[in-house]
């Protein structure tokens, strides 16, 4: 039996010794190989209506939410690669089903669960308002998965709960955009129901007016109802983050094509010139941009926390456009290299990392954020032939590489939020905060790309390791909790199911073990929430409409 039979197992033995769940072969064929998605129903620009979109969906799933589907055969057939992968889906898949349903019992409407306490979490990003942050995170998670009744009722519920209206509350601009925005719009790629379309316009709308500044570069908060919009208090000085405002382009820039409507594109375009045209300091972007003067604020610079996904949508719009943005692209090659040369750096035990640093000085910590960058550097490489494909390539398998180092140093084999790296420490969180894991998904994120780009089994094995680790510190009765310490043999849970949990973590697992023809890197760009966004010229189901008269500044 190879290794990794053995771990397909094991994983299956670990769910039912720590929840007491049946497994059963049922639904040995519901993989995703009977998703309809895969031969493309819906075509280029069909509006379906309630009816037909309800009628043309997926392949009904008859189950019990509280049974596994594991095929027997997974206990004697120890040589189909195959078989295991797709026991390996359905595992993840009833991961998703577990978080889904207890979110539905105990937070349904809310933005998000508190597995522990069985009841919605007040200390969300958006706050207690009924904004169904997981409903619209998780949905293109549900569509992949071929979970149709759980895509429907959170349809249904988009179509008759949903609504930012009469609501006086200052939202983030960037996580409404790339979770709300970002959801939305890969729902109406997938399924041409008008519906999404339709609410992405009106969540776009209620962010317009934070980019009424001088310099168009918006602020990071707007208020639903009065539209006013102001920056966080302590970023430097009133500053933008970069990582916020230069988040935006895939979702303005998509929404721009399918409402026919430009001044989305617009708005996020002007945002690429000021960057463009602004003097770098040793070529490096600042994370901090003041809206009023256009002058860069307080020199941090980092691929993760308030950096990092900014670097990640120039090569992504690039990619979108169908490769025809070459502006993006050269940006993104004028970026990397003095990244490369000022902030990543090699530990003494040959940990290849990506430093945060202040005023020139490099801290010798890494986010586990900037986890992500080991795929975007993969993708950089593979994407285009030029003088940095083979470093990209490089700095990607020593990235990911050391993330997975920051999970496996660890009792519990999760990786903390932030890492260092000495002459007496590597890979590891020295401050109590830290040490927690809060569900975060960029490890995964990277083995997923390093997978499709290499077939290199070990990320496969890395992913799956997680998987299992996951469940056995995560998983609670009623869905799943970050914990406060990766450190502790039986650390405590922060009770907190994080949306982006199903959007992205349970997603990129998901998409791991699925054959390269699903969902396929050169026909589809994942934005920052893990949410599928079609390739231009290519994919079909990109749905462009005609282009209107361009808007007034």
């Amino acid at each position: 039996m190879g290794k990794g039979e053995t771990i397909g197992v094991l994983g299956a033995f670990v769910l039912v010794a720590m929840t007491g769940v049946t497994l059963t072969n049922k639904y040995h064929n519901n993989h995703h190989n009977n998703n309809p998605l895969e031969n493309h129903i819906v075509q280029e620009d069909d509006e379906l209506n309630a009816a037909e979109y309800t009628k043309r969906h997926f392949v009904t799933l008859n189950r019990n939410s509280q049974v596994v589907h594991v095929p027997e055969t997974i206990y004697t057939q120890t040589d189909s690669l195959a078989l295991e992968d797709s026991q390996k889906r359905d595992y993840i898949k009833e991961m998703m089903l577990h978080a889904w349903n207890n979110y539905k019992q105990f937070a349904w409407g809310k933005n998000e669960l508190r597995p522990i306490s069985k009841r919605a979490h007040s200390g969300s990003v958006f706050g207690a308002f009924d904004f169904g942050a997981t409903i619209i995170d998780g949905l293109d998670t549900l569509y992949m998965m071929g979970l149709q009744d759980e895509f429907d009722e959170g349809r249904e519920w988009l179509a008759k709960k949903f609504s930012f209206d009469n609501v006086s509350v200052d939202i983030s601009v960037f996580e409404t955009n790339i979770r709300f925005v970002g959801g939305l719009l890969a729902c109406y790629a997938l399924t041409g129901d008008p519906l999404f379309k339709e609410k992405a316009v009106y969540v776009a709308d209620k962010l317009l007016p934070a980019f009424q500044t001088p310099t168009g570069i918006p602020l990071a908060l707007v208020n639903l109802k009065t539209g006013v919009s102001k920056n966080y208090g302590w970023a430097s000085g009133g500053s933008s983050i970069l990582s916020e405002f230069g988040t935006l382009h895939l979702e303005f820039s998509y929404l721009s094509d399918i409402t026919g409507n430009p001044i989305y594109r617009e708005r996020v375009q002007n945002i690429r010139q000021v960057l463009k045209e602004l003097e770098k300091p040793k070529g490096l972007y600042p994370n901090y941009l003041n809206p009023k003067t256009g002058k860069w604020g307080q020199y941090h610079m980092s691929l993760g926390a308030l950096g990092d996904s900014y670097f990640e949508y120039l090569l992504k719009a690039w990619i979108q456009s169908g490769r025809v943005d070459d502006e993006a692209r050269q940006m993104f090659d004028e970026a990397m290299p003095p990244i490369i040369e000022h902030m990543v750096r090699t530990s003494p035990g040959g940990l290849i990392y990506v430093s945060d640093m202040k005023f020139d000085r490099l801290e010798h910590k890494m986010d586990h954020l900037a986890c992500f960058a080991g795929g975007l550097f993969g993708l950089g490489s593979q994407t285009l032939s030029n003088e940095w494909s083979t470093k990209y390539m490089e700095i990607a398998h020593g990235l990911t590489n050391t993330c997975h180092e920051s999970y496996i140093r660890t009792p519990t084999k999760l990786g903390p939020e932030s890492f260092r790296f000495s002459e007496a420490v590597e890979a590891k969180a020295l401050k109590t905060s830290e040490k927690y894991y809060i569900l975060r998904p960029e490890t995964f994120e990277s083995y997923f790309i390093m997978w499709r780009l290499t077939h290199q089994q070990k990320y496969r094995d890395w992913g799956w390791e997680a998987v299992q680790a996951l469940q056995k510190h995560c998983r609670t009765p009623n869905g799943y909790s970050g914990v406060k310490n990766v450190y502790m043999e039986e650390p405590q849970k922060d009770d907190v199911q994080q949306s982006f949990f199903l959007a992205e973590t349970l997603k990129y697992l998901y998409l791991l073990f699925s054959d390269d023809s699903f969902f396929p890197l050169d026909e589809w760009v994942f934005n920052t929430e893990a949410h599928a966004f079609p390739i231009k010229g290519i994919n079909s189901m990109y749905r462009a409409a005609a282009m209107t008269t361009p808007s007034q500044p």
